[in-house]
């Protein structure tokens, strides 16, 4: 009941504001590939190796051999080079759902299903069976599910705690992943279980060219493994007016018990067995086709949700006949964002020079760059030495380079651009090589004796010579962009006046300073004034800013004249 005020005094009223609204997707990088669970096709964001496994796995076993998908191996290689956030959309072919619990029941055992509970991740990996064995473990448990346990269940108070366990643990051992503790079934205590946990679902949804996830549910999914599918036996105002529990309600407290999640379908094993590393085809790579990778590159193009600086997604080739639609929609995608860029490959295993500058002659675009040639690398999962195409290994390099210094530093050199993890290059390229390639726009990966397999280019697919040729300034403008667009979003609807111009100059500026003193910027300016902002600008309520930069150009042709002088010769 509220409170009221008849006498002098202070009235305290408290308003619960803390509903948390979803905030868009903001990660470093993304990339789109298999993986071997999680969820499908609904991007979400890790930000350390151990929460990538935790969430999406490392290897699995396909025709009595163990693999490990190119999305997992470029996922260790950007967490390990400095990597902070990563966004992931796990692709699939066919139809994936999620594992439910198979039975929480009632103190007294008539009520059957209390709650359901649902994992995040899905497919049949995430099915275990119901039945334990003596020692409490689970036959079909393994380190890639889980399990739940109901302990402290509390009829006095109603409250209970709920354990989500790894599936391959047991009695003697048991491995909690996470405790939710105090959880009721009262839909109006802060701890009802929805409330804690949460139970929101998405579905996939289009709109004419507009692909989005459909949200579905009240509450944020908190938890990383679960969601409440739904309270069969709610017990609102559990505690009555004398402070005693509703004696219809008790029942409704689940028992102390243990048990698995099952009913998932979905395989990542095809009926014709994958292909995988430099196997993969045209028709076969990693167990997909190209298309299994559309939906989640058109959800990715909403840049008001999901944020990120550059995208990869290693395992379409752009010269398999299937994969160069799905490629060139990737690129597009990007440069209608304005705010990211791809990294792409052109060629499979096995290709030659003359393939490779074909291939990149077809494409004319800024928001894009490619490397050359495949990589090997020990697989961190499986301990194989294995080839991966470039753009697996690539988005590592962008990561180190942030993370010793700016995005508008090219991420490429000796100094940057080196590969401690690869073994080898498939080829090692000569200075003419090297010269074929980059004239070409293909930022070739050389050999190099002291310093191993090094990026040793930046340039974009951009055929025409300008400073956006190159990927340091492509990533310049897409910081700065992204920058300045979050200054100039406070300030639509603000009055169109000279004060409002004035705020929006008073912050670009100091922000552009910064970027010049970091070796950025030559030189910039910024106009937002009369100038551009005439009444005919202002009747049409349009608010008119021109920015100028000149980017830096980095040092790429290094040239030192050696002169060798007559004895007596004196040097200045």
């Amino acid at each position: 009941m509220a409170e009221t005020i008849l006498s002098p005094g202070v009235l305290t009223v408290e308003n619960d504001q803390s509903f948390i609204t979803q905030q868009p997707i903001e990660a470093g990088a993304a990339i789109i590939g298999p993986t071997v669970k999680g969820p499908v096709e609904r991007p979400t964001i890790v930000t350390t190796y151990s929460e990538y496994v935790n969430k999406f796995g490392t290897s699995f076993i396909s025709g009595s051999q163990n693999y490990t998908y190119f999305t997992s191996i470029s996922a260790y290689n950007y967490f390990n080079r400095g990597g902070t956030s990563l966004l992931v959309t796990r692709v699939t072919s066919g139809s994936f759902t999620p594992a439910t619990s198979s039975f929480i029941s009632g103190s007294d055992g008539t009520l059957g299903t209390i709650f359901e509970l649902e994992t995040l991740s899905e497919g049949i990996i995430m099915n275990s069976d119901s039945t334990e064995n003596a020692d409490n473990s689970l036959p079909s448990g393994s380190s890639d599910n889980i399990r739940w346990q109901i302990v402290s269940p509390n009829t006095s108070s109603g409250t209970f705690t709920l354990l989500v366990r790894r599936g391959d643990d047991d009695r003697i051992s048991p491995v909690v992943l996470e405790t939710w503790d105090n959880l009721t079934l009262d839909p109006t205590t802060p701890n009802y279980i929805e409330k804690v946990i949460g139970n929101q679902t998405t579905t996939i949804a289009t709109d004419g060219s507009d692909t989005f996830l459909q949200l579905s549910g009240n509450y944020q999914n908190q938890s990383r493994y679960i969601r409440v599918k739904q309270v069969n036996r709610k017990t609102p105002y559990y505690i009555d007016n004398s402070g005693d529990p509703v004696s219809a309600f008790t029942s409704s407290i689940p028992i102390a018990s243990s048990g698995s999640f099952g009913s998932a379908t979905g395989t990542n094993i095809p009926a014709t067995e994958g292909k995988y590393y430099d196997n993969i085809t045209n028709t076969n790579s990693q167990g997909l086709i190209a298309s299994d990778y559309t939906q989640a590159i058109n959800l990715l193009s909403n840049k008001d949700e999901y944020q990120f600086k550059y995208i990869s997604t290693p395992g379409l080739v752009r010269d398999f006949a299937s994969h160069a639609s799905v490629v060139n929609s990737l690129i597009t995608k990007c440069q209608e964002r304005g705010d990211t860029m791809a990294i792409v490959d052109m060629l499979d295993y096995n290709a030659n020079i003359s393939e490779v500058v074909s291939e990149a002659s077809t494409v004319n675009n800024s928001y894009a760059s490619t490397y050359w040639p495949w990589l090997q690398t020990l697989d961190p999962n499986t301990g194989q030495q294995v080839w991966v195409p470039a753009s697996t290994m690539v988005p590592s390099i962008y990561a180190f380079t942030d993370s010793i210094s700016e995005p508008w530093i090219a991420p490429a050199g000796i100094t940057r651009g080196t590969l401690p993890t690869v073994i080898k290059a498939e080829r090692i390229l000569t200075q003419g090589n090297r010269d074929t390639l980059y004239e070409a726009n293909i930022n070739p990966i050389a050999t190099f004796p002291n310093s191993g397999v090094t990026v040793f280019g930046q340039k974009t697919l951009q055929k025409k010579k300008s400073a956006l040729d190159r990927v340091n300034v492509r990533r310049l403008l897409i910081e700065l962009k992204s920058t300045i667009k979050q200054i100039a979003d406070s300030l639509v609807f603000e009055q169109n006046t000279v004060a409002t111009r004035n705020d929006f100059t008073s912050q670009v500026n100091p922000y552009l300073s910064s970027v010049q003193q970091r070796q950025g910027l030559y030189t910039y300016r910024v106009v937002m004034d009369e100038t551009n902002n005439t009444p005919t600008v202002i009747d049409n309520n349009q608010l008119v800013g021109a920015i100028y930069l000149q980017p830096v150009r980095t040092a790429e042709f290094i040239v030192l004249d050696f002169n060798v002088t007559q004895t007596g010769v004196t040097f200045e």
